[in-house]
């Protein structure tokens, strides 16, 4: 069946709709009209483009930062409600019955101010298992200096955060001061313990709050620093980590001991949160910019119905109903806003899939950088697209210039054939 035998068979209402839409090749005011229509359109798209654009960035840098979160942090981690679990290995044993549990390490940490000569810097010292800490975290293939298996039992090494390391001004082979705040009272007041350890490794996670703070000793070191005989508790990794809260809940009810279980949307509750808020809230904003655009159509069909009065009348005294009448100008203000969308969306669809060359090339072009490494979490600007967004704004879209077109066409069903002809 060919297009043209398609289109004759479609109910009038269509018919007119159409040849409505198409009116800006007959010259005129109707030439003017189209303009109008037109620039709707190019409102609608541009509106839509935009909004898949900046939330397809807002998801590529929510889901950048979490996995360069969870290549430090484990998925789920077991605490010893006592501070320490001397039964650690049966625990981890007991963790792995889980299927979807893929790793289990012990761990241990310490929070002090590592100290070179007149420069202090906080941090978080987190003691490991080298052999073992592969299976939860991805550390060992971020090292850029020196190497992680030199994390030795007694040996006082230290392996820190790119951005710590350069904030201390410390390579590897110099040595660093841990001072912690549980240190004896002396007449002067307390005095804060101090232990020296020698650097032997630098890694990068591509996360500031994680370079410029975390550093890890062995294990047994961490114990010795911390007074305790054992690991605090377990870091778990699982196959799918967005099921991370579903296999701490039943973890907790399966292990035996007392347990405290946390995952790792629980670590960063905060952070979280706050990127879904902006998401929302940027939605909201720039869903009033398709707005705008697709009310805009509320003024192409009032001039349209005003300059079409006559066919109006015309159709009425041939046995169109009022209904068909509304039918014919919501046929037309939705396929502007079909129009619209479709433009919107495949231009938007584009740019997101490519922001990560027109970007760096905007960068270049202008000679300055949109994320600085020293205050964003990262330097890039990624991108995500996923297409239930897409179909989401889309419909919103569709959904707007389709109750732009309500009282346009309500207003041309109003018009009263008698007075539409008086002066024809």
């Amino acid at each position: 069946m060919s297009f043209m035998s398609v289109v004759s068979n479609l109910p009038y209402e269509w018919l007119v709709g159409l040849r409505y839409t198409r009116a800006g090749k007959r010259g005129g005011r109707n030439r003017f009209i189209s303009f109008i229509a037109a620039i709707s359109m190019a409102g609608i798209a541009l509106g839509v483009a935009a909004l898949i654009v900046v939330l397809s960035v807002m998801n590529g840098f929510e889901k950048e930062v979490t996995n360069r979160m969870l290549s430090v942090l484990a998925h789920v981690e077991l605490f010893d409600l006592r501070g320490q679990m001397p039964d650690w290995r049966q625990q981890a044993l007991e963790a792995r019955k889980n299927p979807a549990v893929t790793g289990v390490a012990p761990f241990a940490e310490a929070q002090g101010m590592l100290v070179r000569g007149d420069v202090l810097k906080p941090a978080i010292i987190r003691g490991v298992l080298p052999e073992m800490e592969s299976q939860v975290s991805d550390v060992i293939k971020q090292m850029r200096q020196g190497s992680f298996s030199a994390l030795t039992p007694g040996s006082d090494n230290i392996v820190l955060g790119i951005e710590l390391a350069r904030l201390l001004d410390v390579k590897p082979g110099e040595k660093v001061t841990l001072a912690l705040a549980d240190g004896q009272p002396t007449t002067a007041g307390v005095m804060p313990r101090m232990h020296t350890f020698h650097v032997v490794g630098i890694f990068e996670a591509g996360h500031n709050q994680f370079d410029s703070t975390l550093a890890f000793v062995h294990l047994a070191d961490a114990e010795s620093i911390l007074k305790i005989d054992a690991p605090a508790g377990l870091r778990l990794r699982v196959a799918d980590m967005q099921q991370a809260p579903q296999v701490a809940r039943a973890l907790k009810m399966a292990m035996p001991g007392q347990l405290y279980v946390r995952d790792w949307t629980m670590l960063n509750a905060t952070w979280f949160a706050a990127v879904q808020s902006q998401k929302h809230m940027m939605f909201i904003i720039l869903t009033m910019i398709v707005a705008v655009a697709a009310f805009n159509l509320v003024s192409t069909l009032v001039m349209t119905v005003t300059d079409k009065q006559a066919d109006i009348a015309i159709l009425r005294t041939l046995g169109a109903s009022p209904f068909s009448i509304m039918q014919i100008f919501m046929i037309q203000g939705a396929l502007v806003g079909i129009a619209g969308t479709a433009i919107g969306v495949a231009l938007g669809s584009l740019l997101a899939l490519n922001v990560d060359v027109i970007v760096p090339a905007i960068e270049q072009l202008l000679g300055m950088k949109f994320l600085s490494k020293d205050i964003y979490f990262i330097s890039a600007l990624p991108s995500d697209l996923r297409w239930g967004d897409v179909l989401s704004i889309g419909a919103v879209s569709v959904l707007l210039a389709f109750v732009a077109t309500l009282y346009p066409s309500w207003r041309a069903a109003r018009v009263k054939p008698a007075q539409a002809l008086r002066y024809e």
